[in-house]
């Protein structure tokens, strides 16, 4: 299991994002026999993952080193005073969307604190996973950031008032960009192209377009400049994006909404 950490984990809720995880991390080498899932469904999970209906006890078995909290934000509550305060693990993790650390902390009484924001190409290994703890030891962080790593790229984030703002951008981002990439292959079919094409084309454009600006030392505005020469059809298009009320404003707006639900759910889980 090179470069991932040793120890027994326990996943309270694995559903699509916690799944996709998982299955990422066994795929990096992770030892499915050191994993247990709480999952009162009884969703399947990968072969050797042991799965559970409700949390353990604490003192069933050797203690979990790393717990991860991946149900839903709005659950919170239901776990204040449950058994996970019997449980010292020496991390705790949550995916959970605008759930605070402090709020965190009283739900299970952990050494190291860390929220961690996937977003949902984790499922390909291709992923981007923000983090953030206030007081993690250096061992902890390495552990999590080795972790996260299998599964993509992972940034630590230093100001827990920003983990919204980053929820909106990278942890919602995919679904945006799935919308993006849909309204391309509309305005594709719209201009006369069979709709099956369009998308083909689409999908493969934003790929290479993506892995272009990855392997770029540019910014993607100046690559954009440099596709669209001086009275060509892309300077044309651009022009109608960079209108004031064009894609910039749109998608600010966008962020700005769900930045905004990200800090309700905060609020809501602090009550």
């Amino acid at each position: 299991m090179s470069g991932l950490p040793q120890g027994r984990m326990l996943l309270v809720g694995a559903g699509n994002m916690g799944g996709a995880m998982l299955r990422g991390w066994i795929a990096a080498g992770l030892d499915p026999a050191q994993v247990t899932v709480v999952s009162p469904s009884g969703r399947p999970m990968p072969d050797g993952v042991q799965v559970v209906p409700a949390v353990p006890a604490a003192g069933e078995g050797a203690p979990f080193d790393l717990i991860m909290l991946g149900f839903k934000p709005q659950q919170i509550g239901g776990f204040r005073g449950g058994p996970l305060t019997a449980h010292r693990p020496r991390i705790l993790v949550s995916i959970l969307a605008g759930v605070e650390e402090a709020t965190l902390a009283a739900v299970c009484p952990a050494a190291n604190v860390v929220r961690a924001m996937p977003n949902l190409p984790v499922a390909i290994r291709q992923g981007v996973v923000a983090l953030y703890s206030s007081a993690a030891d250096p061992a902890a962080r390495s552990d999590v950031q080795a972790l996260m790593a299998t599964l993509g790229h992972a940034e630590w984030i230093d100001d827990e008032a920003r983990f919204d703002d980053v929820t909106a951008l990278a942890g919602c981002g995919p679904g945006f960009v799935f919308r993006f990439a849909d309204a391309m292959t509309q305005a594709g079919t719209a201009l006369g192209l069979p709709q099956d094409q369009a998308a083909r084309l689409t999908i493969a454009t934003l790929a290479g377009s993506a892995a272009m600006a990855a392997a770029s030392s540019d910014t993607p505005h100046v690559l954009a400049d440099r596709v669209a020469s001086p009275g060509g059809s892309t300077r044309e298009g651009l022009n109608v994006l960079d209108r004031p009320d064009g894609l910039v404003g749109l998608l600010i707006e966008t962020l700005a909404a769900s930045a905004k639900r990200n800090r309700e759910m905060a609020a809501a889980a602090r009550d």
